[in-house]
């Protein structure tokens, strides 16, 4: 087990040390539309999640949801806030707000929240508790509104 945890520990670093290299040779546009992408990805899961707590609860999708919001959150995605993706360029809109760039402590904390909720989802899902599911969900639903409310703009 032990074994298990430090090869996951070691992989998430080597993913999100690669993730901000590859950030880094994106231009800005690229940088918006890879994390709107991402977060698209993410939503597509969320509502899938939402759907088997709401209908029929069907443990393994549950748990490849919730596995991919986990992976997700966990590749490194502040890298793809770089300079000059706090505006629209051409054609790739935004809506992250200026004040964004302006606190990046205040939304690395809310950052690090994101990922500690997606990384308990996964955790609960794994176990097939509906219920846990359930809780776990509306948490990480909270952590993603902690930025939504404060930093995208409508």
């Amino acid at each position: 087990m032990k074994r298990l945890i430090a090869s996951t520990a070691a992989g998430l670093l080597a993913l999100s040390l690669a993730s901000v290299v590859l950030a880094a040779s994106l231009s800005p546009e690229e940088q918006i539309k890879t994390r709107q992408a991402g977060y698209a990805f993410m939503g597509w899961n969320m509502k899938k999640i939402k759907a088997n707590l709401e209908g029929d609860y069907n443990p393994e999708q549950v748990k490849a949801a919730a596995n991919a919001i986990a992976a997700i959150a966990n590749s490194g995605m502040g890298a793809l806030y770089g300079p000059g993706t706090d505006k629209d360029i051409g054609s790739v809109k935004t809506r992250v707000k200026p004040e964004f760039f302006q606190n990046m402590g205040e939304v690395g904390q809310i950052a690090r929240n994101f990922i500690a909720k997606a990384d308990a989802l996964a955790a609960a899902a794994a176990t097939g508790d509906e219920q846990g599911v359930a809780g776990a969900f509306a948490e990480l639903g909270e952590a993603c509104k902690a930025c939504h409310t404060k930093y995208r703009a409508d």
